[in-house]
């Protein structure tokens, strides 16, 4: 990294900051927090700048960087908190919870002998609890369901793997189905595992579903997009004033150069996704299928400080292939209009209806094998629209969902039901044909419903939401008995843009 300069002569504009912290720390009329007011001064300088230009103190920055490194250090387990108590949904395979015992289902009222359930304690400060340096140890006392007593369970934490991928199955014969909910450190490496699993059963298309990914690194991104491309093919390129050109290629030794490939995108999927979806199409290796992107498509320079905070500089813009700008418009210092950028495509009608999109002919570019028309002004526009559908969910549907209480019912179901449900479906394959969601379920979930004053409008309201439920339902029960890629396996049979990948793909 280039060493920044720093002018400090008596006309400097840091001169000046220097002479007004000191004013203000020395002589103001209240005692400051000068460590404060030098963080809000670095905040109002960068919010005058672009909308991805940010400070992040020393804790956030490492809750930000975990998420994009590939571990944390903890306990080990997924859980979900269910009326004030920590309900374990899953252990983390030969994680430090199941090495000790600990088991899904299990509940957490005890932390180190301090109580942790029925607390109104806040899901960050349990997190915070649990989580701890490597080879710490933290005492936990368990509730478990047919058992009597706290169990008590002293776990030795340690580094936790951060899965990218959620979800990796054979969707139809030869077809494979991957999705990436970020690009982090460990992306490349489960992608090639995924697809190694996926080729070893017979699959040679695929579809890479980046719907809501909200980007993560550039290398990961790169790697992936290697998979896919021949030797010299342009990937992405990066410019900015203070910057040189930087272009990244393909090397050629893809295991991906052959078979259709489809790639998801929603006006979610941002950053290191776009990234990833220019470059296939431009090069005219995939077929998009979706809603416009997000459209970021800036550089951020990390530049860390003495004390762990850390300043994410815009230094440059990421262009496609063809030249295009991923980054949309913005107006510098109107953060607010940027991040409502989004609802006014709803207003406009951009995600309901294609035709409601209009593109200047200066925004046109031709792909770089076939000459297909795509089209740049910010975001990766996709080569076949699939509206978001606003009458395939209904208000009770959305009320259900809001007020958890779709999953919070679910939850509770499975707590009761795990051993039963394990025992009648060992397989997820077994689950996956035969399980109903049972009427004593849905009379639960409407009975929760009724207690919180909510109920369908009217009778073809609750005929149009009750198979939206039932299907989520078992989405969510095989979520907690096996994984996210159960879950999306039961998910993407009604998701309209999963299925127009497979009618694009002869299924």
């Amino acid at each position: 990294m280039a060493q920044l300069r720093v002018d400090t002569g008596k006309d400097s504009p840091l001169r000046k900051l220097e002479i007004a912290e000191m004013a203000i720390s020395r002589l103001y009329v209240e005692p400051v927090d000068e460590n404060k007011l030098a963080e809000d001064a670095i905040r109002g300088m960068l919010e005058k700048l672009d909308p991805h230009s940010t400070y992040t103190s020393a804790r956030e920055t490492k809750a930000m960087t975990e998420s994009l490194q590939g571990s944390f250090e903890g306990i080990g387990v997924q859980f979900n908190i269910v009326q004030d108590t920590l309900l374990v949904i899953q252990t983390i395979s030969n994680g430090p919870s199941e090495k000790v015992g600990v088991l899904p289902g299990d509940r957490i009222v005890m932390v180190n002998d301090s109580a942790f359930a029925g607390v109104k304690m806040s899901r960050d400060e349990m997190v915070r609890r649990l989580r701890g340096p490597k080879g710490t140890k933290v005492k936990l006392g368990i509730l478990r369901r047919g058992i009597g007593g706290v169990l008590t369970f002293v776990v030795t934490r340690d580094k936790i793997p951060v899965k990218t991928l959620d979800a990796a199955y054979l969707i139809r014969p030869g077809v494979g189905y991957i999705r990436i909910g970020s690009f982090g450190a460990t992306t490349y490496e489960e992608f090639m595992q995924a697809l190694s699993t996926l080729q070893s059963k017979g699959a040679n298309r695929l579809i890479l579903d980046l719907q809501d990914n909200g980007g993560g690194y550039l290398q990961a991104a790169v790697q992936v997009a290697n998979e896919f491309l021949q030797r010299d093919d342009l990937i992405v390129y990066t410019q900015g004033r203070s910057v040189r050109r930087e272009a990244f290629f393909a090397h050629g030794n893809g295991h991906l150069l052959e078979g259709r490939v489809v790639v998801l995108i929603n006006e979610f999927s941002a950053s290191a996704a776009e990234i990833v979806t220019g470059a296939l199409q431009d090069q005219d290796r995939a077929e998009v299928v979706g809603r416009r992107s997000f459209g970021k498509g800036l550089v951020q320079r990390p530049i860390e400080l003495n004390d762990g905070s850390m300043i994410r500089l815009t230094i440059a813009h990421y262009y496609t292939p063809t030249g295009r700008c991923i980054q949309k418009p913005y107006t510098k210092g109107d953060a607010a209009s940027y991040e409502r950028e989004i609802d006014a495509r709803y207003q406009h009608g951009e995600l309901y209806s294609a035709d409601s999109i209009h593109l200047p002919d200066s925004l046109k570019f031709k792909t770089l094998r076939r000459g297909r028309t795509v089209y740049g002004g910010g975001g990766i526009m996709p080569d076949y629209f699939v509206p978001l559908d606003t009458t395939q969910f209904t208000r009770f549907h959305r009320q259900l969902a809001a007020k958890s209480i779709l999953i919070n019912t679910t939850l509770r179901y499975v707590d009761r039901q795990r051993k039963t449900l394990k025992r009648l479906y060992p397989a997820f394959s077994d689950f996956y044909r035969r399980y109903e969601v049972p009427q004593s379920l849905v009379d639960e979930l409407l009975a929760e419903a009724e207690q919180q004053k909510l109920r369908p409008k009217d009778k073809a309201e609750w005929e149009r939401t009750l198979p939206l439920v039932k299907n989520q339902i078992k989405a969510l029960v095989a979520r907690d008995l096996w994984d996210m890629s159960e879950y999306f396996q039961v998910m993407n049979e009604e998701n309209h843009t999963v299925r127009k990948a497979l009618e694009l793909l002869g299924e």
